[in-house]
């Protein structure tokens, strides 16, 4: 069975961002396959267009399946394991960034984002149907996240047991802090894989 890994990027991002293309070519040196989607209308993510994308385009989820997300990336992957049916064990899933909250740092544009982070923010996930389909767990966090209160680590240690890493100085893991690759990812995909 080949294992496969799908990188599920963040809110305005897509699969070319560095660090995608670089976990991709370094997965794959290791026998991996790896699908970097690229998610629908990625300036204005929903919960309703992205979940139903994800259930699309993979095709019978095993526990060779692995999912790496970044940011809302993240939460996309936790919402869609919760439609998974009961039965259905994946691999390990690697959160970068991930929140359930945001800091007011985050937005940009405030009055059009707030509306966009909205659902997202609000919508509850079944965090124990989510640990139903996996018990491998990793969430990546940064120490100056102007996005993600450093906070939220704490919630996906308490409700999904995932073992938590904080990173140093690494912002929100994307080019405005130069951040073209991040090894812990990898590591953590390959840690299971031997």
């Amino acid at each position: 069975m080949m294992k496969s890994v799908y990188i599920i990027h963040g809110w305005g991002g897509s699969p070319k961002e560095e660090i995608h293309k670089w976990l991709k070519s370094e997965l794959e040196s290791k026998g991996f396959k790896v699908h970097a989607l690229k998610m629908p209308n990625t300036k204005t993510p929903k919960i309703k267009e992205w979940v139903p994308f994800l259930q699309e385009n993979i095709s019978n989820p095993d526990e060779e399946t692995h999912f790496v997300g970044h940011s809302i990336g993240c939460q996309t992957i936790l919402r869609y394991l919760e439609t998974l049916s009961e039965k259905i064990k994946v691999g390990k899933v690697v959160l970068l960034a991930p929140w359930t909250n945001l800091l007011e740092t985050a937005y940009e544009n405030p009055d059009e984002e707030k509306e966009i982070a909205k659902p997202w923010l609000e919508t509850p996930i079944n965090w124990e149907k989510c640990k139903s389909h996996t018990n491998e767990f990793v969430a990546i966090f940064s120490d100056n996240d102007f996005c993600v209160p450093l906070s939220d680590k704490e919630i996906f240690r308490k409700k999904l047991n995932a073992k938590i890493i904080v990173e140093h100085n690494k912002g929100h893991f994307t080019m405005e802090n130069s951040i073209d690759k991040v090894p812990s990812v990898l590591r953590s995909i390959l840690k299971i894989s031997n």
